[in-house]
């Protein structure tokens, strides 16, 4: 007689074939379905944080607690079978925090901070930070209800309102408790809880909830507000309405140091992670059976490590307003090549990793010019030029637009966009160019824009000149840089030119890199521009060239965009890639490159390794 097992000798192991799919409900679902291989996940459940409490003068609030934070690392669950998801509310100021669930597990919204009306703080999952005059009872518990391990801490001390202190303690978190109040500041909220061991890298918030809400302070004594706790909690105020817990981490609101209430609470979260759990062994029937239901496991892709180029879209040339409008800045530009650090590629069986192109900044006539969509590639994202000046300062972003021309004698000039914005490194852009100060002395016509930056420099600063003297130029476009991962050197992310506000013998250029060349207007005003501007070039990241109005206003011939972004990616020769849609190309580089294949994404769409 055979075997119930199909012959194989030994225990029965529990498995799972999850594929390791991670979904993040910042919002309650009635119905979250596994998937048909799914019989064990790991859950993360963060209820709503507690609102701040509300102070008076001279007494500051106690911030508030933390949602509860709990995590299962092995939830036992059946294939294809839904699940309830509820995602709980963070309380407004004075008001404890919601419940979130997922199944049976359930953590408990965070107590609210004590007010100094009176308003007692509470319990929950985190308990609520005590106000400067705790009569009502002071701080409150938190892992309330009780569960192991822990869902939270209590919350800290306020100052007693005694001695010229006037602070009230900081709301509970998940990691640690609130802070007490000290003579010159408010109690921080309690640390929240690092999440990432368990669901790995790229949750929101950095992995990082229920952090508790500030403990409020007092201005007139300059007793400081408390800070929030890490994981979302809310700063308190000195002499305003506390900052509210960030939203979907759980985080306590800040309590308020004045007779306004108290900051809300952040709403919570839930993370499911379907686990692959494959020890044991398997007869050949199961094997084939989840084959056929696409349950069986794939074995893990092995990593491989690429090259990189990722250009964001330009900005567009600022439209000027009776001068030169300032020259665009170019796409941001990261590379990892040559010599830099790799990005490493992991999945399971064939993996489709997203790729986003970012589209070069419209015109919007007569406003400034816009700044270009960022470009994104896993965790590298390049941000969007930013838009050329018109009155105005450029915008910042990967490379800063340049400065819009003034009007009139004597008009303060504009200072370029801010490159490398947000920062990275190494930078991604350069800043851009100042337009310049119009004497009273010159001819009006000579207003002219600064360039937009580049990715190798920044853009150039317009110049008005001198009667007699000189004459008056735009500035120039931030040179791009050159990059021969594709097995040839090509510029990219040139910062376009600024506009000429009157005639003369030289157009503005554009950076070396798809910057476009600045528009030249006319010496008298109220013409047509003797030379129209041009547009970023289309998947470099170019900035666009600044523009000059005409007599209606606005140069209807130059409509100057900016250049939309490009990634290529370079890997390995004996690598199994494949680009898609088709406009996307992969291609072998000849010796001396040994084989690599690289591919070419000119519009949005995903890179499979297989």
């Amino acid at each position: 007689m055979g075997s119930p097992n199909g012959g194989i000798v030994g225990v029965i192991n529990p498995t799972s074939f999850g594929k390791c799919t991670q979904t993040i409900a910042t919002a309650s679902t009635p119905a979250f379905t596994t998937q048909p291989g799914t019989r064990l996940v790991s859950a993360l459940v963060v209820a709503g944080g507690g609102g701040g409490g509300k102070g008076d003068n001279p007494n500051g609030g106690g911030g508030g607690g933390a949602g509860g934070l709990r995590t299962c690392t092995s939830f036992a669950v059946c294939g294809a079978a839904p699940y309830p998801i509820v995602v709980g509310g963070g309380g407004a100021g004075c008001v404890s925090g919601s419940n979130s669930s997922f199944s049976n597990i359930t953590s408990t919204g965070g107590g609210r901070g004590e007010g100094t009306n009176p308003l007692p703080a509470q319990t929950g999952g985190s308990g609520g930070g005590a106000a400067t005059i705790s009569s009502p009872g002071g701080p409150k518990a938190g892992n309330t209800p009780p569960v192991s391990p822990p869902q939270g801490n209590p919350g800290g001390s306020g100052g007693g309102g005694g001695g010229g202190v006037y602070s009230g303690g900081g709301g509970g978190g998940a990691g640690t408790a609130g802070n007490n109040f000290t003579p010159s500041v408010g109690g921080a909220g309690g640390a929240g809880s690092d999440v990432t061991p368990i669901f790995g890298p790229g949750l929101p918030n950095s992995g990082v909830y229920a952090g508790g809400g500030g403990g409020g302070g007092y201005n007139v004594n300059s007793i400081a507000a408390g800070a929030g706790g890490t994981g979302g909690g809310g700063p308190a105020s000195q002499a305003g309405t506390g900052t509210a817990g960030t939203a979907n981490t759980g985080g306590g609101g800040g309590a308020s140091g004045s007779t306004v209430a108290g900051g809300a609470g952040g709403s919570g979260i839930v993370i499911v992670k379907e686990l692959n759990k494959a020890s044991g062994v398997w007869n050949l029937k199961s094997q084939f059976s989840a084959v056929k239901q696409g349950t069986w496991v794939l074995p893990p892709l092995i990593p491989i490590d690429v090259d990189y180029l990722v250009v964001a879209g330009g900005g567009s040339g600022g439209p000027g307003g009776g001068s030169g409008g300032g020259g665009g800045g170019a796409g941001g530009y990261r590379t990892s090549f040559p010599g830099g650090t790799k990005l490493t590629l992991t999945g399971f069986g064939a993996t489709a990793f997203p790729v986003t192109i970012g589209a070069g900044g419209a015109q919007d006539a007569p406003i400034s010019g816009r700044a270009g969509s960022p470009s994104i590639f896993s965790t590298i994202t390049s941000t969007g030029g930013g838009g050329g000046g018109t009155f105005s300062a450029g915008g910042n972003g990967g490379s800063g637009g340049g400065g819009g021309g003034g009007y009139g004698p004597c008009q303060t000039p504009d200072a370029g966009g801010t490159g490398n914005s947000p920062p990275v490194s190494p930078p991604q852009g350069n800043s851009g160019g100042t337009s310049n100060p119009v004497p009273s002395s010159v001819n009006n016509q000579n207003r002219n824009g600064g360039g937009g930056g580049g990715a190798g420099g920044a853009g150039t600063n317009g110049f008005a000149g001198t009667q007699p003297g000189p004459c008056s130029s735009a500035g120039s476009g931030g040179v791009g840089s050159p990059n021969s991962i594709s097995g040839s050197a090509v510029f990219y992310a040139g910062g376009g030119g600024g506009a000429k506000g009157s005639g003369g013998p030289a157009q503005p250029q554009g950076g070396n890199g798809g910057g476009g060349n600045g528009s030249v207007g006319q010496p008298l005003q109220g013409q047509s521009p003797s030379a129209n501007g041009t547009a970023g070039g289309i998947n470099t990241g170019g900035g666009g060239g600044g523009i000059i109005q005409d007599a209606s206003g606005y140069n209807p011939g130059s409509i100057i965009t900016g250049g939309s972004g490009i990634i290529i990616i370079r890997a390995p020769g004996p690598s199994n890639i494949s680009a898609a849609p088709g406009t996307n190309t992969v291609t072998t580089l000849p010796a001396p490159a040994g084989g690599c294949k690289v591919a070419t994404f000119t519009v949005s769409g995903t890179l499979t390794v297989s």
